[in-house]
């Protein structure tokens, strides 16, 4: 039997329009009793966008395989270049916030991209700023500079059911934008990439390469998700397609605004779905949930006193039916964040409070970052991340390796870094743009305890 190979498609947009019972429907449709989806689109489509993307000095990478499973990622590539070193892409992207230019697209539509575009339906082209990214959930936030831009109301996911109609927006193959309409084939679908959050949509919508980061929304054009790949043995469209939600989305996004990145939550437990055999033999009184196989020492589950073979069904209030439930959840919530936790322990159940923790990312002493990135958090030792307090913006220190140049410089973890040369700072995405690592010194402006200070970087 030919083995089928799985495809994760970034796509941009769809097919036909289909006509089905409870579409929104124009005045003259109306009189004539022929359904459309006509009048919601048209408040729809102006929020989503075409992201075109170009990187030098690389080869083309038409396929990326994932793992075992023959995961495929396309990206779509224009043809005929001039420079052969240049390659181009293109995706969708869905504009979320028009006050701030907010633009929510895939990570694999960006990644790697030296200049980011996008274009309106309108006609209008605009250079984006890359706020952030999330490979993990394949989301990325850009922004751009621009008058009287739409976007799209979130959906409440909750509301979602198998079998709601739902519109794809984008712009397969690079044609331009088209819609296509299905329903909701399933939902909470994971297992494409195991290291990844995972809690897709899954939806018979017609979706092909160059879809990627486009809008799914419901009839009332509410966005419920960004598509994001596809399951095919050609490469095409197959039936099977899959979004991130909304919900997911609205949590990435405020993580990728405040620090660039995201800064995953730990609760530092091993654990694994509760089966039916699980709960026979331990009698757990859960029936489902997050079954902890392991507790790791100095964590926060250790100081909440969650111990193993506890089983872990509700977060503050949000149920939970599996380990990924909880991955998910957890690792979408802010540091040092209290939850209260519903936890089984031989049979009987209890309450449990935890502050959310995490894991700090190694940082070489004596080492200076080759080349900076917007979302870079690392700085000479230093761990930094955008913050707002008592009305004032800058970078706070979140932690200072001992010996690094940062600590020898005089950082401290608490210090607030709001000038870099005398230029303001609001967020890390300004430090990294200001700062320049082959500059023989940097002078940064720290507020320390209420008192204002000038560190030298040398």
């Amino acid at each position: 039997m030919k083995k089928q190979v799985v495809s994760l498609v970034f796509m941009l947009g769809l097919g036909a329009v289909a006509s089905s019972p409870a579409m929104a429907v124009s005045e003259e449709a109306a009189s004539n009793g022929v359904p459309s989806l006509a009048p919601m689109l048209e408040e729809v489509t102006p929020a989503v966008v075409i992201v075109s993307t170009s990187q030098t000095s690389r080869a083309p990478e038409a396929l990326r395989f994932l793992g075992e499973e023959d995961l495929r990622r396309f990206f779509d590539e224009q043809q005929g270049q001039a420079d052969p070193r240049a390659v181009r892409g293109t995706g969708s992207g869905v504009i979320v916030d028009a006050e701030k230019g907010y633009i929510v697209t895939n990570h694999h539509v960006i990644a790697d991209a030296d200049v980011i575009s996008v274009s309106l339906q309108d006609g209008r082209e605009f250079t984006a700023k890359l706020l952030g990214s999330d490979a993990s959930t394949d989301v990325a936030l850009l922004e751009i500079e621009g008058d009287t831009l739409q976007d799209l109301e979130f959906a409440d996911i909750e509301d979602l059911r198998v079998g709601d109609y739902v519109v794809a927006v984008g712009n397969p193959f690079g044609l331009g934008q088209t819609v296509t309409q299905g329903i909701v084939s399933a939902l909470g679908r994971s297992g494409l990439n195991n290291d990844n959050y995972e809690d897709f949509i899954q939806t018979d919508a017609a979706i092909n390469m160059g879809n990627s980061g486009g809008a799914l929304v419901d009839l009332e054009g509410r966005l419920v998700g960004i598509n994001t790949a596809i399951i095919s043995g050609t490469g095409t469209n197959a039936g099977i397609a899959f979004a991130v939600p909304v919900d997911m989305i609205a949590s990435v996004v405020t993580h990728l605004e405040r620090d660039g990145e995201v800064r995953r939550g730990q609760l530092g437990v091993q654990i694994q779905d509760l089966t039916s055999a699980m709960e026979t033999a331990l009698q757990t009184g859960a029936g489902k949930g997050a079954l902890v196989t392991s507790v790791m020492p100095g964590s926060a589950a250790e100081a909440a006193g969650i111990e193993a073979s506890d089983v872990i069904v509700e977060i503050d209030g949000r149920k939970i039916e599996s380990g990924r439930e909880l991955r998910n959840v957890i690792g979408l919530m802010s540091l040092n964040q209290e939850v209260e936790l519903l936890v089984y322990r031989d049979g009987q159940s209890q309450l449990v409070k935890a502050v959310v923790g995490g894991s700090q990312p190694s940082v070489a002493a004596n080492a200076q970052d080759e080349g900076r990135q917007l979302a870079d958090p690392a700085y000479q030792g230093a761990q930094l991340r955008s913050v707002e307090q008592a009305g004032s913006t800058g970078v706070e220190v979140v932690n200072v390796e001992q010996g690094s140049p940062a600590w020898q410089a005089g950082l401290r973890q608490g210090d607030v870094i709001f000038e870099v040369n005398r230029s303001e700072v609001a967020t890390l995405q300004e430090f990294n743009q200001r700062v320049d690592d082959d500059a023989p010194v940097t002078a940064l402006g720290v507020l320390r305890e209420n008192r204002r200070m000038l560190v030298i970087m040398s």
